[in-house]
């Protein structure tokens, strides 16, 4: 089940949201988040809802064993627990993500003929997978309390509106709420407004710009040329941006119906003037858990060049290969190790002197590169789209505008996807949120919504990006 579904908006979200407010209780409240969760994630993985069960019971029994050790004063038994429950969320991780991939390269090296697994890959393994290991972390770490109660540890990693894509919600963003918080009607229309932003820019932006993209690349080669392969470039690093960031809102709206107060994800990534600054406003979550525990553990910064360059190749390694087990996903990353140390050793400060306009099209035009590297799997596929990106093809107009109107159509919504991906409206939407312009904003949000529900029911492709992650 996917939140920009009609089930969802007139099905199981109106049930959650009636019988969560019915009683004032914090259990009956958590429980009833609890069981619309486990349904949430069963409606179309059900197979693998125990999977996403046993890692929650195993962080839970693994922190009990290290609060109980570390009580005792066995700091060597706590530690002993803290990595067996650490490699085992690992290896679960990896034998569903990265075990085919791992069998698939060893019979290409060594000629062998291992039959593959064929093991499928659950939805949002990678997101509740790092979740539970900030938990895990964080109690090794002193930083948050151990969670005594199962019930209350599963529903941190199960609650839907995180689930499935995120953000990655760290327990110590939450600790206190699950048991300790409050539910306003501030809050909830807030929340309600920033779900149904998200939401348009799911339905009406993402969806519509992705019919360019998978047009081009899934067409007749001859016929798209190089102009039609910078359209096609520009409109996924559009629809990437509005689906992901799309869901950030939604989740985030959703836990403040609830009282979550979970941490922003993107802050307007495609207005940074580097690729450093690229990366502080794109999937901070993402970024910030790499940072904390991975990047600084190695020692960060505060080490010889060498091992500091190691450092960024590492991290930006593993995340590539976070997002799938693909080469084009760890190319993906290298290619962003590389601009980062370039920008720190070489040309950081010649960028900075630069207009911010001319600093902004650097930045856009590696962007764009680096969602080609991502969205092109296949190695023949990506050297096809570049090819065409970077040695002139003239495109055959008429067979675009004669077989082709899902590019025309697409190509509507491009203008307004690059207004609509910048902070250009920060001042006018600060004026609605009092008085006269909050009555206005509930009234455009209300619109919004209605329109939302007009594209779900006129189109049935609704597919999220991230859900393969």
């Amino acid at each position: 089940m996917v939140f920009s579904s009609l089930p969802f908006l007139f099905f199981l979200f109106p049930a959650v949201l009636l019988l969560c407010f019915v009683r004032k209780s914090r259990t009956w409240r958590n429980g009833v988040l609890l069981t619309a969760s486990l349904l949430f994630y069963a409606w179309s993985e059900p197979r693998f809802l125990p999977v996403m069960v046993l890692a929650a019971t195993l962080a839970w029994l693994g922190g009990l064993g290290m609060e109980r050790l570390r009580s005792a004063g066995r700091s060597g038994g706590e530690k002993a627990v803290f990595i067996a429950t650490v490699t085992a969320l690992i290896a679960n991780l990896f034998l569903f993500k990265y075990l085919n991939f791992a069998v698939e390269n060893l019979n290409a090296l060594s000629g062998l003929s291992l039959p593959p697994p064929g093991i499928a890959l659950p939805v949002g393994i990678s997101f509740y997978t790092f979740q539970i290991l900030s938990y895990v972390i964080d109690l090794h770490r002193g930083e948050v309390q151990v969670q005594k109660s199962w019930f209350r540890l599963l529903l941190y990693v199960s609650f839907f509106p995180q689930l499935i894509a995120g953000p990655i919600v760290r327990y110590q963003t939450v600790e206190r709420e699950i048991t300790d918080r409050r539910e306003t009607l501030e809050d909830a229309a807030a929340g309600a407004r920033r779900f149904i932003a998200g939401l348009g820019k799911k339905v009406i932006l993402a969806n519509r710009l992705s019919l360019i993209a998978e047009s081009v690349y899934g067409g007749d080669a001859g016929v798209y040329g190089t102009a039609l392969y910078w359209v096609a470039a520009l409109a996924y690093t559009l629809q990437i941006y509005f689906d992901f960031s799309g869901y950030s809102d939604m989740a985030i709206g959703l836990g403040r119906i609830f009282g979550f107060h979970f941490l922003e994800n993107f802050d307007h990534p495609y207005a940074a003037g580097s690729v450093t600054e690229f990366w502080r406003r794109w999937h901070i979550s993402l970024s910030t858990w790499f940072r904390d525990y991975v990047y600084i553990p190695l020692g960060g910064n505060r080490v010889s060049r060498r091992r500091w360059v190691l450092n960024i190749l590492i991290v930006w390694g593993l995340t590539g290969f976070w997002h799938g087990a693909s080469w084009n996903f760890l190319l993906w990353g290298l290619y962003y190790a590389l601009l980062l140390l370039g920008e720190k050793l070489l040309w950081g400060r010649l960028l900075e002197k630069l207009p911010r306009a001319a600093s902004w099209l650097y930045t856009m035009f590696l962007a764009m590169l680096g969602w080609v590297l991502f969205n092109r799997g296949d190695f023949p596929d990506l050297a096809l789209a570049l090819s065409r990106m970077f040695v002139f093809r003239a495109t055959d107009w008429r067979g675009v505008f004669s077989a082709d109107a899902a590019v025309l159509r697409g190509a509507l919504y491009l203008p307004l996807g690059l207004f609509l991906s910048l902070p250009l409206l920060g001042r006018g939407m600060d004026r609605l949120r009092s008085g006269w312009g909050l009555a206005l904003s509930y009234a455009l949000h209300l619109a919004l919504a209605a329109l939302c529900v007009v594209f779900l029911v006129s189109s049935k492709y609704n597919p999220f990006i991230y859900f393969r992650f």
